[in-house]
């Protein structure tokens, strides 16, 4: 019997309203047994032999076994991790392949493990971004441009203790990285100072996403770019360049003076060498003065009157080998010198051509 005849004034259906009631419409309901009907009639066109009540229960069976066995059986990719939850809580985890749950008790997740994900911060334009923009610890603004990479190492952790992975990762990053730069002067991040921002920043990102048994692992952390904000970095760069030519100059003048000090070192070594050398020179003609004088002292000793009129004779031959002298002995009888005076003409001659005298009112 049809729920329209069973509606008596206006309650429609055994809770008090048709089917087609509750859109405000108004117009006769639905034939429930005419629709169970009609379609009674397709299916057993549809089924061989009549559609026999028999053969009709048994399609159906097998059409439900059909929907359930492709439901129970799933995949698993090269990539990725089975995480088979029962009623909802973590079973067990099934490696890539063919494997079979029961469903719909069963159901299962497949995250990639394998696949490495990457979240970049900052821009690379000059435009540049709120985002990359950090304070340093010199209080100076730095432009940073860095890449994170991150993989699941926990599947079931990624699951069930982390609602937005991926969001979590990039405001962990973010977070970190103005932690480490908020800490280091910017001229050292800038610089030498990149790769351990680096290391610091991978190791407190990895360190908090522990924390909350995020089940991800950070596999790199890259910083790209760490300039000096767009407004100024023409008067940034035009710093460098005078830095840059300070050093220059420095280097020059450390280089002038090291020249001038090794002169002067190879000059000290000189009068060193020369000194010593001269000193040797010195103490050697001393030594061999006193073993000369040792050595007539001991002729002395032996034989005095000889030794000494061997040295009146070779003292007189020292002075008078330096003289001009003329010694003349008087003639045997005694009687006048024997010399003719001699008038020195040709020197007077010379001495007169040497300073002429000049006679007075002479031109």
């Amino acid at each position: 019997m049809p729920w329209s005849n069973q509606s008596g004034g206006g309650g429609g259906g055994p809770w008090g309203q048709g089917p087609g009631s509750g859109g405000g419409g108004g117009g006769p309901s639905p034939d429930l047994e005419d629709m169970l009907r009609r379609g009674q009639d397709r299916l057993k066109q549809a089924i061989p032999g009549g559609g026999s009540g028999k053969f009709m229960w048994v399609f159906v069976f097998l059409g439900l076994v059909g929907i359930w066995l492709m439901n129970s059986f799933y995949t698993v990719g090269p990539s990725e991790e089975g995480v088979v939850l029962r009623f909802g809580k973590f079973a067990r985890s099934t490696p890539p392949g063919l494997h079979f749950i029961i469903w719909p008790i069963e159901t299962v997740e497949t995250p990639k493990v394998q696949e490495e994900n990457q979240l970049n911060f900052g821009l690379s334009t000059r435009g540049g971004s709120p985002q990359g923009l950090m304070l340093a610890g010199d209080q100076n603004i730095v432009d940073i441009k860095f890449t994170v990479l991150w993989k699941i190492s926990n599947a079931q952790k990624y699951l069930f203790n982390v609602r937005e992975p991926e969001r979590l990762v990039s405001v962990v990053a973010e977070s970190a990285m103005r932690e480490v730069v908020g800490r280091t002067a910017g001229d050292q991040i800038r610089t030498q100072g990149r790769l351990v921002a680096q290391n610091l920043v991978l190791a407190q990102i990895q360190s908090t996403l522990d924390s909350y048994n995020s089940g991800i692992r950070i596999t790199g952390v890259k910083l790209e770019k760490a300039d000096p904000p767009p407004t100024v970095i023409d008067a940034f760069e035009e710093v460098q360049r005078a830095e840059q030519n300070q050093n220059k100059f420095i280097r020059e003048a450390e280089s002038y003076r090291n020249k001038l000090l090794g002169e002067a070192r190879g000059e000290s070594s000189k009068i060193v060498e020369d000194s010593k050398a001269y000193k040797a020179r010195v103490v050697n003609e001393a030594d061999g003065e006193a073993q000369r004088f040792i050595s007539v002292y001991d002729e002395y000793v032996k034989a005095k009157d000889v030794t000494r009129q061997r040295l009146f004779l070779e003292t007189l031959e020292d002075v008078y080998s330096n003289t001009n002298k003329v010694i003349i002995e008087p003639n045997q009888g005694g009687s006048g010198t024997g010399v003719v005076p001699y008038l020195p003409l040709p020197e007077i001659r010379k001495q007169s051509r040497a300073n002429p005298i000049i006679k007075p009112g002479a031109q």
